[in-house]
């Protein structure tokens, strides 16, 4: 990952059980912007799974993850909140929550045992989700004689799909005003001087607008480990 970059979500909630000596565990992993919503989410899998003896709980929330929360939820300390934030941490994630909710199966499984199975749980609930990356990117407005626009607009485009995947260059569909056409570029800052020589060299004329940092997500696939760039 690009130093300095924002960490990266998920898409969308999943959810994963597995066995451990006959103890299930049912972990629950959902996208969250907040505190609030992630204790939400907290919430609703205790009620959907009320007879359940234990829900740990670890939620990672900020772009940099500088806030974070876990509970062991009765189990011993250190067993179950700890090791589920350590998998998310060690998958680069953030803005996220997870439950996994144990059904005991009348085995005591012992505090290592316990780390492996929580740790577990939830890495199996992060093989079944798909990784939201965030990138940051400069917003740069390109304008264009209408009689240049398509040129342009191909050499803008063809560009935009040389680039390595981490890198993505995002060409928007051309505004067309009375006096120009323009198109919106969301571009990885380390590429901004390659579109400024990329724009000199087209022999068009052209103005440019630098409108500011943003963040850009995608989908980028399965969700541990992270992502190239």
């Amino acid at each position: 990952m690009t130093a300095g970059a924002p960490l990266d979500t998920i898409s969308a909630t999943v959810r994963a059980e597995t066995a451990v000596t006959r103890s299930r565990f049912i972990a629950t992993l959902a996208p969250v912007p907040d505190e609030v919503t992630a204790d939400e989410v907290i919430t609703s899998v205790r009620r959907e799974f009320r007879d359940a003896r234990h829900h740990g709980t670890a939620m990672v929330i900020g772009p940099d993850g500088q806030w974070e929360r876990s509970s062991d939820d009765g189990e011993p300390a250190g067993t179950t909140g700890a090791p589920m934030l350590a998998v998310i941490r060690g998958a680069g994630l953030t803005d996220v929550v997870v439950v996994v909710s144990r059904y005991f199966g009348g085995t005591l499984l012992g505090a290592g045992g316990l780390v492996r199975a929580y740790g577990g749980a939830v890495s199996a609930a992060l093989d079944g989700a798909r990784r939201r990356v965030r990138r940051p990117v400069e917003v740069i407005d390109v304008r264009v004689a209408h009689r240049d626009a398509g040129r342009l607009e191909h050499r803008l485009r063809t560009w935009a799909e040389q680039q390595p995947s981490g890198t993505e260059v995002v060409v928007g569909e051309g505004r067309y005003a009375a006096d120009a056409a323009r198109f919106e570029l969301s571009v990885p800052p380390g590429l901004v001087a390659t579109l400024d020589d990329l724009l000199a060299s087209s022999g068009i004329g052209y103005g440019r607008e630098d409108l500011g940092a943003s963040i850009r997500e995608f989908d980028a696939g399965r969700a541990p480990g992270r992502a190239p760039g």
